[in-house]
């Protein structure tokens, strides 16, 4: 066997860095608030008070966890009031038997920028449990990068200190989970007097795409990819889809 080259050594400790990663997803997903204990989502009406704990565990098993959360309306944008009941003896916890998944392909490590445009600039997002209607999330800038001689433009959100990415690919419905996957990147720092039109270098690594909350519970309400995020090439790299027992099924 030939010597090792610095590119070799690089592939295999990318490699078993990857390992490591899926090892912690696995482990978010089947934990206490992983999306696997997700069995129940309950939205109230806009404008009406939040639904007392007591009265929400009312039919569930003492052993669930119970959590709040909020969103904005989506027609009038009135404050609305939910909760979520966790289980981790869910139906799905006790099917769930791994994740399927690439192996590390350098390829899909690419060289792309954040193209800043407006903190203010929010785009519509189709979500796979609202029937058609969207929700604006904040997009303040765009991911650009040059693919086999085209140049792609992506809307990725907002989401703290990270941009996340909602894409579809050739792999999507028939290797890789149907609705699209998503891949988070961390966020540039851009100083709020920042010029729009500004560039940021990032990097998207592929290999760490993961399967959506919506693909381990049906409780959960995924966006989905915009037209700019589909792409006609395989990305075989990342999470492909949850491995369920034989029958079972969200």
């Amino acid at each position: 066997m030939g010597k090792m080259t610095s590119a070799d050594i690089s592939t295999v400790d990318a490699a078993a860095a990857l390992e490591g990663w899926h090892r912690a997803r696995t482990a978010y997903v089947t934990g206490t608030h992983g999306p696997l204990s997700l069995v129940f989502t309950h939205w109230g009406v806009a404008g009406e008070d939040a639904v007392a704990e007591e009265t929400a565990r009312a039919d569930w098993p003492e052993h669930v966890i119970f959590s709040r959360l909020q969103r904005d309306n989506i027609d009038t944008g009135e404050l609305e009031h939910g909760y979520r009941i966790w289980d981790t003896r869910s139906p799905a916890q006790q099917a769930f038997q791994g994740i399927g998944s690439y192996g590390y392909n350098p390829e899909w490590v690419i060289d792309a920028e954040f193209e800043y445009v407006d903190e203010s600039r929010f785009m519509p997002f189709e979500h796979l449990r609202d029937a058609g209607a969207t929700r604006g999330l904040p997009v303040s800038g765009d991911i650009v990068f040059t693919l086999n001689g085209v140049e792609h433009r992506l809307a990725a959100f907002d989401a703290g200190e990270q941009l996340q990415l909602v894409f579809a690919d050739a792999t999507s419905g028939s290797e890789s989970y149907a609705s699209g996957r998503f891949l988070f990147v961390p966020r540039p720092a851009v100083s709020a007097d920042q010029t729009p039109g500004t560039r940021f270098p990032l990097t998207l690594d592929f290999n760490h795409a993961v399967v959506p909350p919506c693909g381990f519970s049906n409780q959960m309400n995924c966006p989905l990819p915009p037209a700019s995020n589909r792409f006609t090439e395989a990305i075989n790299a990342g999470e492909k889809k949850v491995i369920w027992a034989d029958g079972f099924s969200l």
